[in-house]
């Protein structure tokens, strides 16, 4: 079932605005995005100013300096897999105001106590807080991700979790070079590290004051303390949507992909660039940088829905300038440490650069539409719990990155190899889960054709429901209609197609991964014309959008033709089954003549560039018209009046 939950708490409020940066402007996203930003801006700035402390100004016997930043990673993610399922419960239960506002708190308690240590330069009591720190951001978590689809429209979730996802590595960015560059003021820099982090903190617990009520969605949940068995249950949950958790697998192999190259900056900066420490804080600028930039262009790139098209751009372009990274590196002369003002001196380190720029922007572009599916399709009474069974994952995928990682630099290969390895992984793991949810293809397919093959512009989408069975009837031009109306449409549809369509070689393979119904005269396949209302029927009764092209066949002179009464039938049928679907009607304009069109004299596809490149073509999609209204003629006159429109 492929409709997109609704969210009984609080309905999504969407004003118009001009773009993702308006909603800081917002109350119901600005407070809670500074929140967060503090958030992880602290809990960076911590980490990195005691890693820094540990390795270069204090000599602790029991922990060496190289394996200081192993320790502090490790403490940080424990609690996810000790405590997400308990948060996720927690999220699910309670008002997430209230549960911020708690969060905050705490974090202000851990800061104060955090600040002795640095005064005192007591390294368990910062382990400790370390450990609790990363509870911290348990708890926050689930809260983030769950907060965003009650407060956030269809329209808007795309962009707003860009927004998240930018200010949360622009925080960490901020965090690690403000951590750095304080803590090694000579005298006072821990002590001032602390009265940092307790500001950070106050800040954090301010904002939060501001965020809006966010009830709960399961308020009966009878909470479950048993962490083992309640991730368990959790990972099973989200298994019982093959979408979700393929998405949940699709992010956390993100997270791997991208712990291996974070873990690696330092080693990767002295070993094989030859630079010093700010070298190594620029790689880490320019990753940053990227995730960012790819995360803010997905709204752009996604006409401001939610795009899973991007998914396989991403992952083609994590693995190309990862297999780029490694030729770019390679054979780079040995030279005795280099400044940055060395470094960048070098024409061959901007190729570098430029490869991390890249693969760290397509990883944004794979990781933002993923996140925002997983919030519309989850069920808003366990949308908590699932984010908090993809945070298990994640810690579970960033604990296997670091001993693969270690297991092959043990095994002899040099660093380059490593990243050369992990694109190439990246590759088979997004070819498996895009054959494994083809959904994915099927979208980048038509954002492709939609974005680069035509100019395609949409009007009147928001008539498309975003939940809940509807019949989209459109006229029929040419062979990718069924194509370019997945492209404008927020959910997948199945359509009914002409039987033979499906023996075009690439069209009839690509319907065929979309679950498309065909189907044939009666009096030529009594069968496959029997199978495909009753399967129509199906798709309407499990609450899925249902495409259908009312005049049988792609026309040949351009006009619209008439109406069979294949329409009746199925909302016939579908009106038996106790569905009353609403019908949408759609018209698709200047496609005649294209080279999916039967302009060449009744065949398609002859002459490829017939009317150039980057063919204008529309889509104008009407109001929705009562099931009980629609008649073959109505509807017809209702799509000729949007060919005119």
């Amino acid at each position: 079932m492929n409709t997109v939950a609704a969210d009984p708490a609080v309905a999504p409020a969407a004003p118009a605005h001009p773009n993702q940066f308006a909603l800081l402007r917002q109350r119901r996203f600005a407070p809670f995005f500074w929140t967060q930003f503090a958030g992880a801006a602290n809990d960076n700035l911590f980490k990195f100013a005691f890693t820094v402390m540990v390795t270069y100004q204090l000599q602790v016997g029991w922990m060496p300096p190289a394996m200081a930043g192993l320790v502090i990673g490790a403490l940080f993610i424990l609690p996810f897999l000790l405590f997400s399922a308990t948060s996720g419960q927690l999220a699910d239960k309670y008002d997430k105001r209230a549960l911020i506002r708690l969060v905050k708190w705490l974090e202000v308690a851990i800061m104060v106590l955090a600040a002795w240590g640095f005064f005192a330069a007591q390294v368990p009591v910062l382990l400790a807080c370390t450990f609790l720190m990363g509870l911290h951001s348990t708890l926050f978590g689930p809260v983030k991700f769950a907060y965003l689809p009650q407060h956030l429209g269809e329209r808007e979730l795309t962009g707003g979790n860009g927004m998240v996802e930018m200010g949360t590595f622009v925080a960490i960015l901020l965090g690690n070079v403000a951590g750095g560059l304080i803590v090694a003021v000579p005298g006072v820099g821990p002590a001032w590290v602390g009265i940092a982090c307790i500001a950070a903190a106050l800040a954090g617990r301010l904002v939060a004051q501001f965020i809006p009520a966010s009830p709960p969605t399961d308020p009966q949940l009878a909470i479950n303390w048993n962490p083992v068995s309640e991730t368990w249950r959790n990972l099973r949950l989200a298994r019982g949507n093959r979408v979700v958790f393929r998405s949940l697998l699709g992010i956390s192999w993100m997270w791997f992909f991208g712990a291996v190259f974070l873990s690696q900056f330092p080693s990767f900066a002295k070993e094989v660039l030859h630079g010093d420490e700010q070298v190594a804080s620029l790689l880490l600028v320019v990753f940053s940088v990227g995730i960012g930039a790819g995360s803010l262009l997905c709204e752009v790139l996604s006409r401001r829905h939610v795009e899973i098209g991007l998914v396989p751009l991403g992952a083609i372009g994590m693995s190309v300038f990862s297999v780029d990274l490694y030729f770019a590196s390679r054979g780079l002369p040995a030279v005795a440490p280099q400044a940055l003002g060395a470094f960048l001196a070098q024409p061959a380190h901007w190729r570098v650069m430029a490869d991390l720029a890249l693969l760290s922007l397509f990883a944004g572009l794979y990781s933002v539409p993923m996140y925002a599916l997983i919030q519309l399709r989850s069920q808003p009474t366990h949308r908590a719990r699932i984010i908090a069974a993809n945070n298990i994952l994640n810690a579970l995928f960033m604990i296997a990155s670091s001993v693969i990682a270690g297991a092959l630099l043990k095994a002899g290969f040099d660093i380059p190899q490593v990243f050369l390895l992990v694109g190439l992984a990246n590759a088979v793991v997004a070819t498996y889960i895009f054959l494994l949810v083809p959904e994915y293809l099927l979208r980048f397919v038509a954002w492709f054709l939609s974005r680069v093959v035509y100019r395609f512009r949409v009007r009147g989408d928001e008539h498309i429901p975003v939940e809940g069975a509807a019949v989209l009837a459109c006229n029929h031009v040419s062979f990718v209609d069924a194509v370019l109306l997945m492209a404008a449409s927020p959910r997948p549809i199945v359509f009914v197609m002409d039987h033979r369509i499906f023996r075009i070689p690439v069209l009839g393979a690509l319907f065929r991964l979309a679950r498309a119904i065909p189907i044939a005269p009666q009096k030529e396949d009594p069968a496959v014309y029997e199978t495909a209302f009753e399967r129509a029927a199906q798709v309407l009764r499990e609450g899925d959008l249902l495409g259908i092209f009312p005049e049988g066949a792609i026309t040949r002179d351009g006009q619209l033709q008439e109406f069979r009464g294949g329409v009746a039938k199925i909302l016939e049928r579908a009106r038996a089954d106790g569905v009353e679907p609403p019908v949408i009607p759609m018209a698709l304009t200047h496609l005649w003549g294209s080279f999916f069109s039967r302009a060449e004299q009744g065949r398609a596809m002859v002459r490829p560039f017939r009317r150039g490149l980057f063919n204008r073509v529309g889509l104008n999609v009407g109001e929705p018209m009562p099931a009980t209204q629609v008649q073959p003629a109505a509807l017809r006159t209702r799509v000729a009046q949007l060919l005119q429109s």
